[in-house]
């Protein structure tokens, strides 16, 4: 019989299914099941089951695959792994497939096309960082999928939309998968989903023009894709020196307090004595409407914060004053608990508008969270944490205002509205990192 894989659709691409047949694939974890009906590969959902797939027995390292894909409900979701792997022991036996996949998500939310990494690091990806590339997916119909996976970048299309870009050094190889996912419930059980048309190619890779704009998630610390560098990005730290930053009323950087070593810069333990070891430090150049996005990472009970549109004119005996994204332990530390109704916890604008967040997209202490703060030139301002957006607001808005005025910056005039500002990085006398600062200017 000639091997499926080696039939070749058209010049440079190979089927990796015939049609007929599922040679060339092996079922791996749950109990859903896949046949092949009508030229197409089913997989059906069987209850109480866990995420099941149907993998390649090739592993495929640089390549750029496609395929049809549809979702006969909006039930259950799906993905296509890549450059996946299995871990037999997992589970108590069952096993469990981990590695990036691309998602198909037909609930409300619709983050289909976004980047899942599958029994391992959960989000990598959300598509509330690329608004314009969701509502692509239509459930009941098949999508067109494109997916390429050259060097460490990964990106992502459905229907010739542009969805996520990811760069990540994990897994040079892998399998390929088909996702059917988990299910619990008995409404969801026998949906289907399909899949046609899968071919992959894996020399003279040409990669998709990507419309520029595009937020890339980028987990190489310290360092910007050529895609990013067209698109505006520069580095506010280089990894390895303090060019770019001064201590807070200072002429130059703090000489103790903060150090930089293996790529991160971290301000260091002072028995949480607010900005009496090294001080905030902050950037020597100020910024109006922008995109920043920083990497953080806690120790245990710490608190910091990036604060934005610090001018530097206020002379406060303690931390510089400016809009904060709080960098709290918010199980450990109490400011947790102050404030009003939680709006000095984590990813918050502190002590002002409490971040909407979820457990599930908060890295534990101890690992790197993402965080990012959007100013668009009208005044609105976005924070997130790990890819998901948690505050939305306007500064100098009726709204805002209202909430200055009971908090701790009431006796501050126009507190959080000045035209531009510095980036600070807060000493509040903990042990916090930060590395792969960036901004791009709006």
């Amino acid at each position: 019989m000639l091997n499926v894989q080696a039939q070749n659709t058209e010049k440079g691409w190979v089927n990796l299914f015939d049609g007929k047949t599922l040679n060339g694939w092996k079922r791996l974890a749950g109990e859903a099941t896949y046949k092949v009906e009508d030229g197409a590969i089913v997989g059906t959902t069987v209850m109480n089951s866990g995420n099941t797939f149907l993998v390649t027995e090739k592993e495929y390292g640089d390549f750029i695959l496609e395929l049809d894909a549809k979702l006969e409900s909006n039930l259950s979701n799906s993905g296509i792994q890549t450059r996946s792997h299995f871990d037999p022991a997992a589970n108590k036996g069952k096993g469990k497939v981990f590695g990036r996949q691309m998602e198909f998500d037909p609930s409300e939310r619709d983050w289909s096309g976004g980047v899942y990494d599958e029994g391992r690091r959960d989000w990598l990806y959300p598509m509330s960082l690329n608004e314009k590339g969701k509502g692509a997916f239509k459930t009941g119909e098949y999508n067109h999928i494109r997916i390429e996976c050259i060097g460490n970048e990964m990106r992502t299309w459905i229907n010739g939309k542009p969805c996520a870009y990811v760069v990540d050094t994990l897994d040079p190889k892998g399998f390929i998968g088909l996702q059917v996912h988990g299910i619990n419930k008995e409404e969801q059980a026998g949906k289907r989903v399909y899949f046609k048309n899968i071919r992959i190619r894996t020399s003279g890779l040409i990669p998709k023009i990507f419309p520029s704009g595009i937020y890339v998630v980028n987990t190489r610390p310290n360092t910007l894709t050529d895609y990013e560098k067209r698109n505006g990005w520069k580095l506010l730290f280089d990894g390895k020196t303090t060019t770019g930053w001064v201590g807070a009323y200072k002429p130059t950087f703090p000489q103790k307090g903060w150090k930089i070593q293996d790529g991160i810069l971290s301000v260091l333990s002072s028995d949480g004595k607010e900005s009496e070891n090294g001080g905030d430090i902050v950037t020597k150049e100020q910024f109006s409407a922008f995109d920043l996005s920083f990497e953080f990472r806690l120790t245990p009970g710490a608190n910091s914060g990036v604060k934005y549109f610090v001018t530097l004119s206020e002379n406060n005996k303690g931390s510089a004053i400016g809009l904060e994204y709080q960098v709290l332990d918010d199980e450990r530390h109490p400011d947790a608990k102050l404030g009003r109704d939680g709006n000095r916890t984590l990813a918050s604008l502190y002590d002002l508008i409490k971040a909407d967040k979820q457990a599930r997209f908060t890295r534990p202490i101890g690992e790197w969270n993402r965080g990012r703060v959007v100013v668009y030139p009208d005044n609105r301002v976005e924070h997130y944490l790990n890819g998901v957006k948690v505050i939305e607001y306007k500064r100098g808005s009726e709204e805002f205002r209202k909430l200055v005025a009971i908090s701790k910056y009431k006796d501050w005039k126009n507190f959080g509205e000045a035209e531009k500002g510095h980036i600070l990085l807060q000493d509040h006398g903990d042990n916090v990192s930060f590395r792969s600062i960036k901004i791009k200017a709006l």
